[in-house]
């Protein structure tokens, strides 16, 4: 049996330095065979995942009328990254309570011990015990530092400025779902607006191709004019089936926003968010000023610059004395004696640190270098939204724009449209005019449904970056005394 445990012994070496044995993981071999063989992975247990969770009837029955607001809330409710803001916020508020607990109160303690003691004359190797003795003592301490230079203010400031980053990051979280949401939900409206638009197109088509293949019938108009309307109407068909599977994306979309797989509803009848409402942003001064005193995440890097600062001065109170006092009363009672003996103790500590290999004085430079580098973040965060700012009023000014050039182009197209029809109906214009002008209105219609559709996304980002989105679903900024003019 020695022997062959010293075999086993010496095999392991030898085991451990072998390149080619790997234990198998999870029943199957740990890697391939070959770098150009993949992977065999075991089959799946019974611990894997199943079917997807329903969604609820209630849920359901909201997704036949569908208001932007509902697709926030529920958005809300279901999105993990505001849920995760949200615990993170709890536990610095766990810590901030703990901070002001710890710090500020005293330290009370209750201590109590029974033990057995034995006595061996002839020493361990001899015979049994022969007297034992067993000793109960009970006993209570308070501590309190009364002095320490600010350090607790410090550590203090410290949780608490920790604690409104994460609120501020919770609250970032929530206006970055708001927005995810209302731009999937424009996305879809538009992608239904647009589908109407080229419906309506189609059926304009096929009575343009009836009217041409009459004529023909008749011999008012040629092979040709049948043939270029039978082309145009592809045109338009093959339009509608792209933007019919623009739709199921843009839906997908939408429920993926809302927190549900994006195969989950066969259809949402989302309301169309109404006609857009000219002259609503301030101008870029206060909307800049808006921004540096509502930005979430501004403030998050802002609070965590302040905490940042609160710890260069804790390891600064670090380097100083403190001053705190300490009391403890206790009494012990052996066994078999009736009586008992209390005593108490009262202290008065002074600690004053001299030297410490250079580390405090190490730890408060580094403090020292990561609180201005917090506060220079925080100048950079400020330039950034500043620039966001700018940015996303230009976007807004640009679609504002184009919206207003958008309802002339339909406008002017209808009207060139309905004029071209006219003309070829009564064999004074050309099948050609006619298909130009069917184009130009499908094409002025889809740069309409476009112009709204980056006009209410524009819109929503402008809020978004001055940091006023609402959590109903509201996309403007508050309009001022005088609304913005904008010149197209």
């Amino acid at each position: 049996m020695k022997a062959s445990f010293a075999s086993i012994l010496a095999l392991i070496p030898l085991l451990s330095g072998c390149s080619h044995f790997m234990p198998p993981v999870a029943g199957v071999s740990a890697v391939s065979s070959s770098h150009s063989v993949p992977w065999t992975p075991p089959k799946p247990g019974k611990t894997d995942s199943g079917p997807l969770t329903p969604v609820p009837d209630a849920v359901r029955d909201r997704m036949r009328r569908l208001t932007i607001a509902d697709a926030v809330n529920l958005a809300l409710e279901n999105d993990p990254d505001t849920r995760a803001a949200w615990l993170t916020a709890r536990s610095a508020a766990a810590a901030w309570a703990g901070t002001l607990g710890s710090l500020w109160l005293p330290d009370l303690s209750l201590n109590a011990a029974a033990t057995r003691l034995w006595s061996f004359p002839d020493g361990f190797n001899g015979r049994d015990a022969r007297d034992s003795l067993t000793v109960y003592r009970a006993e209570a301490g308070l501590s309190f530092l009364l002095f320490d230079f600010g350090a607790r203010a410090s550590y203090t400031a410290m949780a608490r400025e920790a604690l409104l980053a994460a609120d501020w990051t919770h609250n970032q979280a929530i206006q970055n779902a708001v927005l995810e949401t209302e731009t999937a939900f424009f996305n879809y409206c538009a992608s239904r607006s647009l589908l109407e638009a080229n419906r309506t197109s189609l059926a304009e088509a096929e009575e343009h191709l009836r009217v041409a293949e009459e004529k023909h019938r008749v011999g008012l108009a040629t092979l040709a004019d049948v043939l270029q309307a039978r082309t145009a109407h592809s045109e338009v068909r093959l339009a509608v089936l792209a933007t019919e599977g623009q739709v199921r994306i843009t839906r997908g979309g939408l429920a993926d926003a809302m927190g549900y797989p994006a195969h989950a509803f066969q259809d949402i009848g989302a309301v169309d968010p109404g006609p857009p409402i000219p002259g609503v942003a301030q101008t870029v001064d206060s909307l800049v000023n808006l921004a540096l005193a509502a930005r979430p995440d501004l403030q998050a890097v802002r609070a965590a610059g302040h905490a940042a600062s609160a710890a260069a001065d804790a390891a600064l109170s670090r380097m100083l004395p403190t001053l705190s006092i300490a009391g403890a009363a206790s009494r012990t009672r052996m066994e078999g004696i009736s009586r008992h003996m209390d005593d108490a103790s009262g202290r008065l500590v002074l600690q004053i640190p001299l030297f410490s290999g250079f580390s405090r004085q190490a730890e408060w430079a580094a403090a020292r270098a990561s609180a201005e580098s917090a506060l220079e973040r925080a100048r950079s965060a400020e330039q950034s939204v500043i620039l966001q700012v700018v940015a996303a009023r230009s976007d807004w000014l640009t679609a504002e724009g184009r919206l207003q050039a958008a309802e002339d182009l339909v406008a002017a197209a209808g009207q060139s449209e309905a004029v071209a029809a006219g003309r070829y109906r009564e064999g004074a214009g050309s099948m050609l005019d006619l298909l130009t002008a069917q184009r130009a209105l499908a094409s002025a219609r889809a740069e309409q449904i476009n112009a709204r559709l980056g006009w209410f996304t524009a819109l929503a980002r402008l809020s978004h970056a001055a940091g006023v989105l609402e959590q109903s679903g509201a996309v403007s900024p508050e309009p001022e005394a005088s609304p913005l003019e904008v010149k197209p």
